[in-house]
């Protein structure tokens, strides 16, 4: 059955909202995310997100539709394409490949060389090879899921489970973003992992955690939060590449 446009949300029925769901299960805040909105995908790169896909997939079984995207920057580990390719055929199901444009690449790359983001910092890069294409990926969209924790950084303590995107909205356009394992712990996204054989990169059994592009990845130590491996060289408050832009106030 199609579903009817929805009017925008208020900012206080939003708030309203993600009270009410403070208490819901991940599987049961997918459900009601699905059942309000066509227009929806899950956004995916790591562990969490192929947790949600996990439960989403169970969902699809009851008639639900699930659909899924991943950024390609051109710049990730041989394992995370090898990873891409795993959970797609462990699911059967379709991953939309978004990729940046090849003449903004071109031109920071002929400007400023391939590791410009060492001397400036992530930015820049992170825009042209990470925001500007998931953008174009959300103008088509009313909501997007993503598999952000709280524990997971200084930036994301206080993300709520649902919450309007006014940073990566197209102009004109509403934008709900749902974060389902929010109040998660690490230690439960891999519980679930091992419970249930879902796919993971390969890259977390050399001991990266949060994994990201080569350049701007590597391995934590024991005792390390596990976002010190992502640009390592920068303070651990601006930790985020602009896809979620929205936890940096």
């Amino acid at each position: 059955m199609t579903q009817t446009a929805q009017p925008p949300l208020t900012d206080q029925a939003i708030a309203e909202w993600n009270d009410a769901l403070q208490k819901a299960s991940p599987r049961q805040l997918l459900e009601e995310a699905f059942e309000r909105f066509e227009r929806i995908a899950i956004s995916f790169s790591g562990a969490e997100d192929v947790v949600l896909i996990d439960l989403a997939m169970r969902l699809k079984q009851a008639g639900k539709q699930v659909q899924v995207f991943t950024l390609d920057t051109g710049r990730l580990h041989a394992q995370t394409y090898a990873f891409i390719e795993k959970v797609r055929n462990h699911y059967g199901i379709d991953i939309e490949v978004m990729f940046p444009d090849a003449t903004r690449v071109e031109r920071l790359v002929r400007e400023k060389g391939l590791f410009s983001f060492y001397q400036d910092d992530h930015g820049e890069c992170c825009g042209i090879r990470k925001v500007e294409p998931l953008k174009r990926k959300l103008a088509t969209l009313d909501a997007w899921i993503t598999g952000q924790r709280k524990d997971q950084s200084p930036t994301r303590a206080e993300i709520p489970l649902v919450q309007a995107d006014t940073a990566l909205a197209a102009p004109g356009q509403q934008l709900i973003k749902f974060n389902p394992l929010a109040n998660w712990s690490s230690q439960r996204v891999w519980d679930y992992i091992r419970g249930n054989e879902v796919p993971y990169n390969p890259l977390h059994e050399q001991g990266f955690v949060s994994i990201g592009c080569e350049p701007c990845t590597r391995p934590v130590l024991p005792g390390q939060h596990e976002r010190e491996g992502r640009w390592w060289w920068e303070e651990a408050t601006k930790k985020e590449c602009g896809l979620h832009v929205t936890n940096i106030s």
